[in-house]
């Protein structure tokens, strides 16, 4: 079943069995509310299970770009196109989110964000490879990110 994402009233609903349920569900919020600002999109998002395309599409590219396997489960996903752009989301029981951001016409911006809900450590199969830059945030607290450019073809 999919969720709309609320960003004015923020729920943990599909994110209960997470140990940081009300940071990841700020980190979803966060995403939902630019996305209303800035396109005039309603994000939604539906459980893992019943997206695995975007799960598998998000794997994917990590494995074959930077040899990436995420080790929590994945509880939530969406995948969506705006303004020539594919977004695809996938966040995790751990508290992290992924997303893939991939320009549709050739030559344009395509990368793999992270994303860390405040209170989560940062998960051994990233701690290595990146470094994580503070973002505040009225609905997620803190926020750490990073991300990298995608140079294949998905």
């Amino acid at each position: 079943m999919s969720y709309v994402v609320d960003f004015e009233h923020v729920s943990t609903v599909g994110l209960e069995s997470s140990p940081v349920a009300e940071a990841l569900a700020g980190l979803r919020a966060n995403e939902a509310r630019y996305f209303r600002n800035k396109y005039d999109h309603a994000f939604t998002v539906e459980p893992a299970s019943a997206a695995e395309d975007a799960v598998t599409y998000v794997h994917r590219i990590l494995r074959d770009e930077r040899g990436i396997v995420i080790g929590s489960r994945p509880l939530e996903a969406t995948a969506f196109e705006v303004e020539g752009v594919r977004w695809t989301y996938v966040f995790y029981e751990s508290g992290l989110s992924v997303n893939v951001l991939y320009t549709l016409e050739d030559g344009g911006k395509r990368a793999v964000g992270f994303k860390l809900s405040d209170g989560m450590e940062i998960p051994a199969e990233l701690a290595d490879r990146f470094k994580f830059v503070r973002q505040k945030s009225k609905l997620a607290g803190t926020i750490r990110g990073s991300y990298f450019v995608v140079k294949g073809a998905y």
